[in-house]
């Protein structure tokens, strides 16, 4: 498996991702990454928001997972946000994961980002767990405005 850039063709595939994994942990649709208008073209949306996607793919080219860092949106600072880490059960548990995390980061702190900013589910533990263990402490409430009013869960790293 590789870990490298979204290009416009895998815009769909990604998106497929993002929405299957949503409904496999039940997650609400509105207010999360589900109904984000950019979703089925991130390609573009990186390229115009100064971020990155990297998507994990397998030997024939198949996408199984992805992530995102980009300018935290509606936030005056040095604050990027991990954005849509999402990936196929297949993928799990093998330390992609881990790997996604560490390549996003690493661009996040080339990019000039000072702090890293996430949200996610309750129910999305193993994700959590993983945060953790990247160094990622839970704060009080939201910071800047993603829209995403349904993730609970605020997280945040000094690079």
């Amino acid at each position: 498996m590789k870990i490298s850039p979204l290009t416009p063709r895998e815009n769909q595939a990604v998106a497929d991702l993002v929405r299957a994994v949503i409904v496999e942990h039940g997650v609400p649709k509105v207010g999360t990454a589900y109904a984000d208008q950019a979703l089925d073209d991130l390609f573009d949306y990186y390229q115009r928001n100064s971020g990155v996607y990297y998507v994990l793919k397998d030997e024939q080219g198949q996408v199984l997972g992805g992530a995102g860092i980009a300018p935290l949106e509606n936030f005056n600072g040095p604050v990027c946000e991990l954005q849509k880490m999402y990936f196929y059960p297949s993928a799990r548990g093998l330390g992609w994961g881990s790997a996604m995390i560490d390549q996003c980061l690493s661009k996040a702190k080339e990019m000039g980002f000072e702090q890293c900013y996430l949200e996610t589910m309750p129910q999305m533990l193993d994700a959590q767990k993983l945060y953790v263990k990247k160094g990622f402490k839970y704060i009080d409430g939201p910071m800047g405005d993603t829209g995403h009013c349904s993730c609970p869960i605020h997280m945040l790293l000094d690079l």
